[in-house]
């Protein structure tokens, strides 16, 4: 099972997840959706890859950096969070709600759609 992060407990997950490495968020939205509302990375990398993509461009993440995966809602990051989880990443985690409760919760400066 993959664990789960809600975007209020964000903070605390990327102080625990230093331990393991630089934490990265992984954003899996389509470029659409990005131009429509993002996440500002403040001390964290992010990184864009659609969902679609995540397979052929996997050499573009590091299996031993902590990973936090985000879409609109928290399926979509789910379903690739598992393929990562699958594929050799030990630190990753899904942010439930997706930049919808991003924006709610952390940040109301993204927009919502």
């Amino acid at each position: 099972m993959i664990p789960e992060v809600s975007p209020a407990q964000w903070s605390d997950w990327l102080q625990a997840a230093r331990a393991h490495g630089e934490p990265v968020l992984l954003d899996v939205r389509e470029p659409l959706e990005l131009e429509t509302a993002s996440v500002r990375p403040a001390d964290f990398a992010l990184v864009t890859i659609p969902m679609g993509e995540i397979p052929a461009r996997l050499a573009e993440l590091d299996p031993a950096q902590p990973v936090a995966c985000l879409c609109h809602h928290g399926a979509r990051s789910l379903r690739v969070a598992t393929f990562l989880a699958q594929n050799g990443f030990d630190h990753v985690v899904n942010i439930t709600g997706g930049i919808d409760a991003w924006s709610q919760q952390l940040d109301q400066a993204v927009p919502r759609y």
